[in-house]
């Protein structure tokens, strides 16, 4: 049953993710070497299937530029693109099976710093990436997310080169797209008007307006076709039907669209475990999402694009707090800008085409400054370096590569320092003159043990020693060996011990 209690709300937000939506679609087919439109089916299925089946009330799926690469290779490698899509209607399957055996609560062990790291290089690149497009540099498709773009560039030339080429008129329509987008949110929050129409939408109407009725007198300020939506469709739904692409079938016993398959699976799984992660956080209402049935209804969604021609579909972020910012309380939102997506391509496409890129760019610039807003870095560094580094070292590290890559350096970053904070608090040393206490606060295992060797090995000469396992804590085997080991030189090192034991130990050695 659908959610529509928070029609109002949701429906401004649908408006706000569809036009979002649009052109990040467009730009990820492009970069993946396939037909254009498979990108809109894409995005059409990730709001309207996904959304149906998803547990979550805030993400919401289309295709991913994390997987263009991927997507790009496969083509490549397995001849054309109806092979590939017979690799995403199994990839799909092979996500199915993989919700069912609850594989999705891997999701849970992401650490929170590296989570905020995301959202954080989420926003960051945004923002770089959009101003490009704001002062009329439109080269690079919309969407892309990695350092190295396709054309050789880098995030940074990218922006560089954009200088050189400034556009007036986009550079007028952005800046007052933007001002007009932050004044209507605060009069929205006193004038009733402004509350029931998006901000966003009134930006692109003033952008269009600007470029057709105003610019179009002056050659120095109109937007030529290059810096305009582009839709590589006709009206009608006839049109749009027919750039279907069905799976070759025929190639089902070939090795490779097996394995490209499960390349898929396992990549679209990740980013979207942690794309729901990263959104659960968001959340104003801080809903938790099943990410089992996240991962099933990302299968179905995938399984229904490798049947008509889409791409592989995962949950974004960008689209996701794009809603979220926008005011969406619940999955109607996804499931609406899906069916806007669908009724616009095939029933206004001409009227799409007139929207400025500028305008668009203006609106994921905001969108990148509420996921990245100057003071959460303050936050995070009150909270000290165990949380400040992550944090720092994850926005980095995907800034700078992409977003699996930043987000793997991130975490292994993370669990460092997690395990350098347990071995440190794990094992408590009391010294008074030559008395020496050892105590074990917490479970012990092999990974305290240089920390361990360390301070036995620091226990002097004609020292007294007690070693206090008895608080009904684990203490792993390797553990125990170097006591052992330790015990046998206390002779011949003058140290006296005694082991503190106790029948409610949970280790045999402590037992007593």
């Amino acid at each position: 049953m659908l959610p529509f209690k928070y029609l109002s709300e949701d429906f401004k937000a649908s408006i706000v993710v569809f036009l979002v939506a649009l052109p990040l679609c467009l730009g990820i087919s492009l970069a993946s070497g396939a037909p254009l439109l498979s990108g809109i089916i894409s995005g059409i299925i990730g709001g309207v299937v996904v959304g149906f089946f998803s547990n979550s009330q805030t993400s919401i799926s289309g295709p991913a530029a994390g997987l263009t690469v991927i997507i790009l290779d496969a083509i490549i490698k397995l001849g054309d693109f109806q092979s590939l899509t017979l690799a995403i209607l199994i990839a799909g399957l092979i996500q199915i099976i993989l919700g069912l055996f609850k594989v999705g609560k891997v999701g849970a062990y992401f650490p929170n710093a590296v989570i905020k790291g995301m959202l954080s290089a989420i926003g960051i690149i945004l923002i770089l990436k959009q101003i490009p497009h704001a002062v009329g540099f439109d080269q690079n498709f919309m969407g892309d997310e990695a350092f190295l773009q396709h054309d050789g560039g880098n995030t940074l030339s990218s922006i560089s080169m954009s200088f050189k080429a400034l556009h007036i008129g986009a550079i007028i329509i952005s800046l007052l797209s933007i001002s007009s987008m932050v004044l209507w949110d605060k009069l929205a929050k006193k004038i009733l008007f402004f509350k029931l129409f998006p901000s966003a939408l009134f930006a692109v109407l003033l952008g269009i307006i600007l470029n057709q009725a105003v610019f179009s007198n002056f050659e120095v300020l109109s937007l030529a076709k290059e810096h305009l939506v582009s839709l590589p469709i006709d009206s009608g739904f006839s049109s749009f039907f027919a750039s279907f692409h069905l799976p070759r079938w025929d190639e089902i016993t070939n090795p490779l669209i097996f394995k490209v398959a499960l390349t898929l699976a396992i990549v679209a799984t990740l980013e979207t475990l942690l794309s729901v992660e990263a959104v659960d956080k968001i959340d104003t209402h801080k809903r938790i999402t099943d990410k089992n049935k996240e991962m099933i209804a990302q299968g179905a969604g995938n399984l229904f694009a490798g049947l008509v021609g889409g791409l592989p579909v995962t949950s974004v972020i960008v689209r996701s707090s794009a809603g979220i910012t926008a005011g969406g309380r619940t999955k109607l939102t996804a499931i609406l800008h899906g069916v806007w997506m669908l009724l616009a391509v095939v029933l206004i496409p001409r009227f799409l085409e007139l929207i400025p890129l500028s305008s668009l760019a203006s609106i994921l610039i905001l969108v990148g400054y509420k996921l990245c807003p100057p003071i959460l870095f303050k936050q995070m560094a009150k909270k000290g370096k165990e949380q400040l580094i992550p944090f720092v070292v994850t926005i980095l590290a995907i800034l700078f590569t992409d977003l699996l890559v930043g987000i793997t350096v991130g975490i292994l970053v993370g669990f460092a320092f997690i395990l350098k904070s347990n071995s440190s608090k794990a094992i408590v040393v009391v010294n008074e003159s030559n008395d020496y206490l050892i105590r074990f606060v917490k479970d012990i295992s092999f990974l305290q043990k240089p920390l361990m060797a360390k301070i036995l090995s620091e226990i002097p000469e004609n020292s007294n020693l007690v070693i206090d396992g008895s608080n009904h804590i684990y203490v792993d085997n390797d553990i125990i060996a170097l006591i052992e080991e330790f015990m046998e030189v206390c002779e011949e090192r003058k140290i006296s011990y005694r082991i503190q034991k106790s029948s409610l130990a949970i280790n045999e050695f402590f037992k007593g």
